[in-house]
């Protein structure tokens, strides 16, 4: 049993709290741009349309709707308490920034002059970013179990690596053994970011590793929704999480099998 009785707010300025959570998260995102740039910065030449201005805002906006919306969705309980909430800054699900930023991306990219060359464009990019947004959230959630955010379900007696929160300032239920589910997901995305690794260059077509990505992000909230406190939804007590998992998956598999079935057929793979 572990206790965590760190407070959850590192400073405040005038009746703002600044969260080691917030701090964290900022240092995620500022990682992943320093992968972002890296990786692209090596492929820019090649290309097959220059790079687009409009990029940068019609992601960030996309992205931080789709963080916004997702959070809702998995805390529909609270914000049909707090309807007001859900035009607040707080509350960011990451999983539903990435869907976000890249549904509004690619539609953007889609419809957009030169659209088919910035497809292939994109798609060659996610394969290369798609190891860093993993690594993001392995970051990220290091900043929720500081936090005591997305806590996991009491852990039985015998679960030896439990985790107790006793600050009060902790989102988490105080001074009850929890399963550290933060912990569990951080390590489970060092071992995707891996995966991802290996699996880049060698996987055709581009944005097969985009897709792998989304498919293993998603099996793993389908599993891991069993271990974290959540309000029911639906059939089987599936969480709104583990529903909202169960669709990307399905679409990130389709994809997946419809873009690499169409490659074979129509391109002639390299030896």
């Amino acid at each position: 049993m572990i206790n965590i009785s760190i407070d959850p707010v590192a400073f405040t300025i005038g009746t703002h709290e600044v969260r080691w959570y917030g701090i964290i998260v900022a240092l995620a995102v500022v990682a992943m741009i320093f992968w972002a740039y890296s990786r692209i910065s090596k492929i820019k030449e090649t290309l097959t349309a220059p790079p687009d201005i409009m990029l940068a805002p019609v992601g960030i906006a996309s992205g931080m709707a789709g963080a916004k919306l997702v959070h809702i969705m998995e805390s529909w309980h609270y914000y049909v308490e707090h309807p007001a909430e859900a035009f607040s800054g707080g509350g960011l699900a990451i999983y539903g920034g990435v869907i976000g930023a890249t549904l509004g991306i690619w539609l953007y990219l889609r419809f957009s002059s030169l659209g088919k060359e910035r497809i292939r464009d994109f798609f060659a990019v996610a394969d290369l970013i798609a190891p860093g947004i993993i690594l993001t959230q392995a970051i990220g959630r290091v900043g929720c179990l500081v936090n005591g955010c997305c806590w996991g379900k009491p852990a039985a007696e015998w679960v030896p690596w439990s985790v107790v929160y006793t600050h009060p300032n902790s989102y988490a239920p105080l001074n009850i053994p929890l399963h550290p589910t933060q912990a569990y997901e951080s390590i489970f995305a060092l071992v995707c970011f891996v995966i991802l690794l290996k699996l880049t260059g060698r996987l055709k077509p581009d944005g097969s590793v985009f897709m792998v990505y989304f498919i293993m992000y998603s099996a793993w909230r389908i599993a891991i929704g069993f271990l974290r406190d959540a309000h029911t939804y639906f059939a089987f007590g599936l969480s709104q999480a583990q529903i909202i998992s169960i669709v990307v998956l399905a679409v990130s598999v389709f994809i997946l099998i419809y873009r690499r079935h169409r490659f074979r057929t129509t391109e002639k793979p390299s030896a």
